[in-house]
């Protein structure tokens, strides 16, 4: 039985992709800080072996690539490596004893959208220190399978979403205000003309797409691949989407930039700039052909799904029972 160790695994994507791993017939066993129960209760963790470890403090004495390596894994999937450094010390430690490794990365790899939909060969102009410490793993994980035999395959998502935590809303925040004014017809102002792109993807499906990478493993390997729904989102057309799902019509009035950022809070300013300075929108055509990735829901209904399980905590208001 192939052994499958995850690093991260009791968080959102984990959620989903432990049940699949573990109703596939792996062998599984979850690194994590031990903090937090799992994201998502699924009867697959009781067939799951948890360890606790704190990363960072491992990583600092050189402790933790020994300690996942003792693991003797077959398979190694890390969720939760945000530095060249991290990615640097599980391959010094498991070069030559693994038969694949997957690492969860992220479209904002590309910076600001140039070509699109945006193709995983087009040149990495990372913004921002996320971006950057990503682009950097990436680089350096290809680098290691295409010159040195290390099987590393990246998956790079979008705005994961899905019941459980808030979606990055019409204003490219995630300020759940947002919502409860499209459900209430009010005026909703956007930034610029509200052209700009969000691009979405359920926590299901990136899921979905780390075994059928385990599945390809011959063409995986020294690749990566963008895991995102069908198609993005405009702001304005997510925001009239959602104000039809409760049986309005959206009110919406723009703002430039300069005078937007002065309308709403630090934060959420701080995310809707990140959100509309990327304005992703990416391909998954590469995903499609080589690994038989299909997502199963588009932007809209993993957002949709997101919405009815606040809805149901009575974070938001309930949607339209006739809306679709």
């Amino acid at each position: 039985m192939t052994r499958v160790v995850v690093l991260g695994g009791t968080g959102h994507i984990g959620g989903y992709l432990i049940p699949r791993l573990v109703t596939g017939g792996y062998e599984v066993v979850v690194v994590s800080r031990g903090r937090s129960e799992p994201y998502r209760p699924h009867e697959a963790w009781r067939s799951v072996t948890t360890v606790s470890a704190d990363r960072d403090d491992e990583e600092r004495t050189g402790a933790f690539g020994p300690r996942v390596r003792q693991l003797a894994p077959d398979v190694v999937i890390d969720l939760i490596c945000f530095r060249e450094e991290s990615a640097r010390q599980l391959v010094g430690a498991l070069h030559g004893r693994i038969q694949h490794f997957l690492h969860c990365g992220t479209i904002w790899v590309h910076g600001a959208s140039t070509r699109v939909p945006a193709t995983e060969d087009l040149p990495r102009r990372p913004f921002g220190t996320y971006g950057i410490a990503k682009a950097g793993i990436e680089s350096y994980l290809l680098d290691q399978a295409r010159r040195h035999g290390f099987p590393a395959t990246l998956l790079h998502p979008g705005h994961i979403c899905g019941p459980g935590r808030p979606p990055v809303n019409p204003a490219g925040n995630l300020d759940l205000g947002v919502f409860r004014a499209l459900a209430a017809g009010e005026e909703l102002v956007l930034p610029n003309l509200g052209m700009e792109t969000l691009h979405h993807v359920h926590a299901d499906d990136v899921a979905q797409s780390f075994t059928a990478a385990m599945a390809n493993r011959s063409v995986s390997i020294g690749e990566s691949f963008h895991v995102v729904s069908p198609a993005a989102l405009t702001l304005r057309g997510y925001a009239e989407a959602v104000a039809g799902w409760y049986g309005r019509s959206a009110e919406l009035s723009y703002l430039g930039w300069e005078q937007w950022r002065e309308t709403v809070d630090a934060r959420a300013a701080e995310l809707t700039w990140d959100h509309i300075a990327h304005s992703p929108n990416a391909s998954i055509e590469k995903a499609r052909r080589l690994l038989g990735f299909e997502p199963r829901y588009s932007s809209l209904d993993a957002i949709r799904e997101a919405v009815e399980a606040l809805a149901e905590r009575g974070e938001l208001p309930s949607l339209s029972p006739n809306s679709i």
